[in-house]
């Protein structure tokens, strides 16, 4: 059975030598400091080695199951839900006025990894309740916070988005679901809605469904749709529950992943909602949380990826087969481990490089989510904005693949269900899809994202990335700022041959929004490794105790440099080559 040991030490590298959190003016940051850090994501990962890992492989083995119109979790979920609940865990970054701790959204993502890590369907039961948490924050009103908020921010209660429907998923301006007004404010509730992760489950009293209607005889299409707040149990007055409401499990998804949570399909037969935020404007409080949800999803892409490379590792360590190409080197075994050999170490390189830089590029994309709502800081939320799509899109993309590189370190074991390196493949797939497929990801970020603001926050991270690249003289980092600066480079001929192509002929820029998402990625992990290879040289200069470690993460940044950046060419390339081969068979010639 797999194991997981949350990387405690990488994950302080980058609170406290890449983003240097406790110095920032962020309210809040002064009290990060490396011994608080320390002490909450070390408790967070042995709740997530002891507790959670073990519960993982039986999770995936049992699943769900629906029994008389009631989910049951598999053995051991609702045990290990308590503990996390009695923890705080679930209440971290939430509002002290609802019973939350006030600590940083950054501080709540780096616990929020080993969790990930460690049972990633688990993990989506408190997560998507802090999802539709923030969604009430941001647009309930005063009466509906007091309601459901402290309840939520405990866990008592969990809560879930209920947006796709059978015949629509992105484009959500097709729905069905109608909302019909009632005389007491209310509204009746009719529809159905799909793939609805931890829809119904025995881990809470009550389940808070967030749920997207239009209201009868509203604007068609996407203008017409509203949010809506429609409670498993209806709530009393008093906090108590009542009767239960017209919502019910029409049945269980099965899955290729994430047994362990259940993805429900959702039927509201006349079932009592309340309006949240405006009439026609629930596309707008479904945005509110839209950076926060996704970044939460490439976390899930790259934090897959960690537990499947750790596994990885130790098998390439004990696995004996063949012997070094320049000589025995376990001359008193049979054979050498595997991981003597450079094609498995090429293998482990491509996932150690992508998951360090993506944890990298996570942490500060949460810290500038805290620099927008905390210093209220526009230019921090425009470029977060622009930076999610890649977070999402190509987190979750490279995850995929770096758990089935991790898979394929263990030869025909690791498609062997007994060993259990098919699950993190299998779990990381739905991050592609969900909260955005991956090219609705790309398309976002071409096709609005890099024009936002007149083009700003783009020109903005091109002169950030300049700005980095000159403030390295030293020639050990010449190898970092020589790669980032001509990807930067092959990033910006993109972008222009989108501006002199993408207006007469959309399809230019669309054919390559993908592979732009792509470089824009590799860009992004190559400021990260040369931010972060220039931290641990001056934690090197100023005679650090661990030489051993900030020289791994240097030789660790110097293969990704060196054997990652490359790509931006190629996806240059593509991209050049315009939409005519793209587009060039008609459908009929499919």
């Amino acid at each position: 059975m797999p194991s997981y040991t949350a990387p405690t030490k990488d994950i302080q590298f980058v609170l406290h030598d890449l983003l240097k959190v406790s110095e920032q003016d962020v309210p809040g940051y002064d009290e990060m400091d490396r011994d608080f850090t320390a002490a909450v994501v070390e408790e967070a990962g042995k709740l997530a080695s002891e507790v959670l890992s073990p519960l993982n492989a039986s999770g995936d083995h049992e699943g769900v199951t629906l029994e008389n119109g009631i989910v049951r979790t598999p053995k051991g979920f609702k045990e290990a839900f308590e503990q996390m609940k009695e923890g705080g865990w679930t209440a971290l970054d939430c509002d002290p006025e609802y019973g939350g701790q006030g600590l940083p959204y950054l501080m709540n993502t780096a616990v929020q990894e080993p969790f990930v890590s460690a049972n990633m369907a688990f993990n989506m039961y408190q997560g998507l309740t802090h999802g539709a948490y923030s969604a009430i924050h941001a647009h309930g009103s005063a009466e509906q916070k007091a309601k459901y908020l402290p309840k939520m921010v405990s866990c008592e209660w969990t809560g879930t988005m209920n947006l796709t429907e059978p015949h629509c998923g992105t484009d959500l301006g097709l729905m069905r679901t109608k909302a019909e007004p009632q005389a007491d404010g209310s509204y009746k509730i009719t529809g159905q809605k799909i793939f609805i992760s931890a829809g119904d489950h025995d881990l809470a009293d009550n389940i808070i469904h967030l749920v997207l209607a239009k209201i009868v005889g509203g604007p068609e299409g996407i203008k017409g749709v509203s949010l809506f707040i429609v409670p498993k149990f209806a709530v009393n007055d008093d906090g108590s529950l009542g009767a239960r409401n017209a919502v019910s499990v029409g049945k269980i998804e099965e899955k290729m992943g994430i047994h362990g949570n259940a993805t429900c399909v959702m039927n509201y037969d006349g079932a009592t909602g309340y309006l949240l935020g405006e009439e026609h404007k629930g596309m707008r409080a479904m945005f509110t949380m839209m950076n926060e949800a996704r970044l939460g999803v490439g976390l899930q892409g790259y934090a897959q990826a960690e537990a499947a490379y750790q596994n990885a590792v130790a098998y390439a360590k004990d696995r004996l087969q063949g012997r070094a190409v320049t000589g025995a080197e376990n001359p008193n075994g049979p054979a050498d481990p595997l991981i003597v050999h450079p094609d498995i170490r090429r293998n482990l390189m491509d996932q150690k490089s992508f998951v360090e830089g993506a944890r990298a590029l996570t942490y500060w994309g949460a810290n500038l989510i805290d620099r927008a709502h905390r210093n209220n800081d526009k230019a921090a939320d425009g470029l977060v904005s622009l930076l999610t799509p890649v977070i999402k899109g190509f987190q979750t993309d490279k995850g995929f693949e770096m758990a089935t590189q991790a898979q394929q370190v263990y030869g025909g074991h690791g498609y062997i269900e007994e060993w259990g390196m098919s699950q993190f493949a299998r779990d990381a797939r739905i991050t592609m899809i969900y909260e955005g497929a991956n090219g609705v990801q790309a398309l976002d970020l071409v096709g609005r994202k890099l024009a936002a603001d007149g083009g700003k926050h783009v020109m903005a991270f091109f002169d950030l990335v300049k700005t980095e690249c000159k403030a390295h003289d030293d020639e050990r980092m010449k190898p970092f700022t020589d790669a980032l600066k001509t990807a930067s480079k092959q990033m910006q001929a993109a972008g222009m041959y989108f501006m002199q192509n993408g207006m007469k002929s959309p399809n230019n820029a669309l054919a390559g929004s993908y592979d732009f998402m792509h470089m824009m990625g590799h860009v992004c992990l190559g400021l990260m490794w040369t931010r972060m290879a220039a931290a641990a040289y001056t934690a090197l200069d100023a005679g650090a105790s661990d030489t051993a470690f900030y020289e791994t993460k240097i030789k660790t940044g110097l293969y990704y440099m060196a054997r990652q950046m490359p790509a931006c060419a190629m996806h240059l390339a593509r991209i050049e080559s315009g939409a005519d081969t793209v587009m060039g068979l008609a459908a009929d010639q499919f």
